[in-house]
């Protein structure tokens, strides 16, 4: 198993989300968070007196999958996320060793 973590622009998230969804992917966590990724306008970034930097609000969108549908989740993530020709956010992928449920049957 794998665990994806994408880092997209808020503008672009419900697009990722939905285009995940119509694909059939579930579990899908979205936390906001602050980053310093090429902000699109000056209205979309502040500067961050902790840590000295011009940063702008992103949004993490995390799930875990098997290791065969990497590459087309990945996939779907950096065309529904994307903002022009530059950079427009991060995915990254990482295993997962174990994921066990909360609850259920057996607790």
């Amino acid at each position: 198993m794998k665990q994806i973590k994408a880092f997209v622009h808020h503008i672009r998230s419900a697009a990722v989300v939905d285009a995940l969804r119509d694909a059939g992917v579930t579990n899908i966590t979205l936390l906001d968070v602050k980053g310093t990724l090429k902000p699109l306008s000056e209205s979309e970034q502040a500067y961050s007196v902790e840590v000295g930097v011009v940063i702008i609000s992103e949004v993490r969108i995390s799930l875990v999958c098997d290791d065969a549908d990497v590459v087309r989740i990945t996939d779907i993530i950096r065309r529904a996320g994307r903002i022009g020709s530059g950079v427009s956010g991060w995915v990254y992928v990482s295993p997962v060793e174990q994921a066990l449920p909360i609850g259920g049957p057996d607790h």
